[in-house]
């Protein structure tokens, strides 16, 4: 007679049988027979339990792999702090659509009324912050709620899912059988009517644009996109979640991303387009007040999820469907010889060659003060082929990166910005660096952002994970002073002390790099990139031409 599976055996049986291939998170006491059954297990197919210094680092890690694969990364971690340490990255993969399931370790069943060790209202506390959260009361629903939280997650939009787990219901026995492995739910195309008047309004715009979202970046709906394309030779602008969606035969398309403020080439493209095509994009990306706002022209909102209305974006046409088979439906029925005027053509070549002049280093720059943002991307650019995966911190940096630094394939260039939250480059770059091991791993990050996850350097070194780590280093947090100086004419609240990361790695375990002058850039990433495991390379960075940031920059474009 085969022995009953107690709640935890169950739960791993269920992941099994979803492809669930890690575990990250933190042990505890409220949690720990489901850590003993993923350490202990004979089943060769068990999800790897990998433990990192910090719970929101192993929910970043879990969204990382959620971004990156489609399916969710699991996170686990005990009661009381251990769950409300889930917070910001929970809230982090919510808002910015990647599918992840928090397990979180409860106090038993008959302690959640009282004001007992590490007793918190777990479910309601992580409701804000996820797309769904229960408490399991029984054993036997444990499969089921996982199944349920596993379809949410991926469900558009995309985003996290919480189980709180009484510690006695992880020890009862289950009599149930486990969910086996789920179904995709597919959705539908759009119905002719509504085709025929889209082609009717692409055919008679005359400078139709596609804004590629963060729901635009999978590898279905890009490759649709690059389908249109090749019918239709038409300006498309990413926002910093829609990047790579552009590939390399396809750069004389791409016109720049949009996000934060509104300077750039491709504000000017949008504000200048009768027809925007929204494909996959969420306003929390970039607020369609920064972009819709006096402009005149018609949009038509394509995507998996319904579009938020606000006074500033109304679509003509809103299609909620399979985003991957509209487009392709759209391509096979527009007009074989469709095309912009030779005049558009001639126009959109003067604003591009615009745009690529942005991109040059300063000629007169000096190393004194540190090396110029654009000298660093540049060096990188020259180091990472097309499928390199490079994660990027919030702050100065990231704007710089989103602007100039060019990315091939989607998902290959990781940004948060819809919470904006500091932290998430290393532990995204960990989830990077297992699923996909073949490559080496880039992460870039100021010296503020990266001490937001800097400890779990010691997981990647575990993992002896292949990472580069660029940190740009100018002792403030950047992005808050160069808006205060902009808005006050001074700094406050800013400063911050110094610190060795090459000592800092040394002290982990990892190799530590220094790089003074922009001539030894190239030299020094090379032999980053050629060596094993994670590397930090410290750059003290000039970011005097930050002011640029927030400046008018391109013809007709007000900030």
């Amino acid at each position: 007679m085969t022995e009953q599976p107690n709640g935890a055996q169950s739960l791993i049986q269920t992941m099994i049988n979803q492809g669930i291939k890690y575990v990250f998170g933190l042990p505890g006491a409220k949690i720990d027979q489901l850590f003993e059954s993923l350490e202990h297990n004979d089943n060769p197919k068990t999800p790897k339990l990998i433990i990192t210094r910090h719970e929101q680092n192993a929910a970043f890690i879990a969204a990382g792999i959620g971004r990156l694969t489609g399916k969710p990364g699991i996170v686990a971690t005990t009661s009381g702090p251990g769950v409300s340490n889930l917070a910001t990255g929970l809230i982090t993969a919510t808002a910015e659509g990647d599918p992840v399931i928090a397990l979180g370790g409860q106090v038993p069943r008959n302690d959640i009324a009282r004001l007992t060790h590490q007793s918190i209202s777990s479910k309601e506390l992580l409701a804000a912050a996820t797309k769904d959260s229960v408490e399991v009361q029984d054993a036997n629903n444990l499969s089921e709620a996982f199944a349920n939280a596993y379809q949410n997650s991926i469900a558009s939009k995309s985003g996290a899912t919480f189980i709180s787990i009484p510690q006695d219901v992880l020890n009862d026995k289950v009599t149930r059988p486990e969910i086996g492995k789920l179904s995709p739910v597919k959705q539908g195309g759009v119905d002719q009517d509504t085709l025929d008047d889209i082609i009717v309004k692409i055919q008679n715009a005359k400078l139709p644009v596609i804004l590629a979202g963060m729901r635009s970046s999978t590898n279905e709906v890009t490759e649709a996109i690059h389908h249109f394309l090749h019918k239709f030779s038409i300006p498309v602008v990413e926002t910093f979640q829609g990047a790579g969606v552009i590939s390399r035969d396809l750069e004389k398309n791409y016109y720049g991303r949009v996000g934060l403020f509104r300077n750039q080439i491709g504000d000017t493209i949008l504000k200048e387009s009768d027809l925007i095509i929204a494909v996959g994009y969420d306003p929390i990306e970039y607020e369609a007040r920064n972009w819709n706002t006096g402009r005149k022209g018609e949009i038509i909102n394509l995507d998996s999820v319904k579009p938020e209305i606000t006074n500033e974006y109304q679509p003509d046409i809103t299609v909620s469907s399979d985003i991957a088979r509209t487009l392709r439906d759209i391509s096979h029925q527009l007009p074989a010889d469709i095309d912009l005027s030779p005049e558009m053509h001639q126009h959109l070549a003067e604003q591009q060659e615009k745009f690529i002049k942005k991109d040059a280093i300063p000629a007169n720059h000096s190393d004194k003060n540190g090396i110029h943002p654009l000298a660093i991307i540049h060096a990188l650019q020259n180091q990472v082929n097309d499928d390199t995966t490079v994660t990027v911190d919030v702050g100065s940096l990231y704007i710089w990166m989103a602007r100039h630094f060019r990315s091939y394939k989607p998902r290959h260039l990781l940004f948060s910005n819809g919470m904006q939250t500091l932290g998430v480059a290393l532990p995204w770059a960990i989830a990077a660096a297992l699923v996909r091991p073949e490559q080496p791993i880039v992460s870039v990050a100021g010296d503020g952002g990266f001490l937001f996850s800097g400890q779990d350097l010691e997981t990647a070194v575990r993992l002896h994970l292949n990472i580069v780590q660029l940190i740009w280093d100018d002792g403030y947090y950047d992005m808050v002073r160069f808006q205060e100086i902009a808005k006050y004419g001074h700094e406050s609240g800013v400063k911050l002390g110094p610190v060795d990361f090459v000592k800092y790695a040394e002290s982990f375990g990892a190799t530590g790099m220094r790089v003074e002058h922009a001539e030894d850039l190239e030299s020094t990433m090379a032999k980053a990139f050629a060596t094993k495991g994670p590397v930090i390379i410290h750059i003290p960075v000039d970011y005097s031409d930050n002011i640029k940031l927030a400046s008018k920059l391109v013809d007709d474009v007000l900030n």
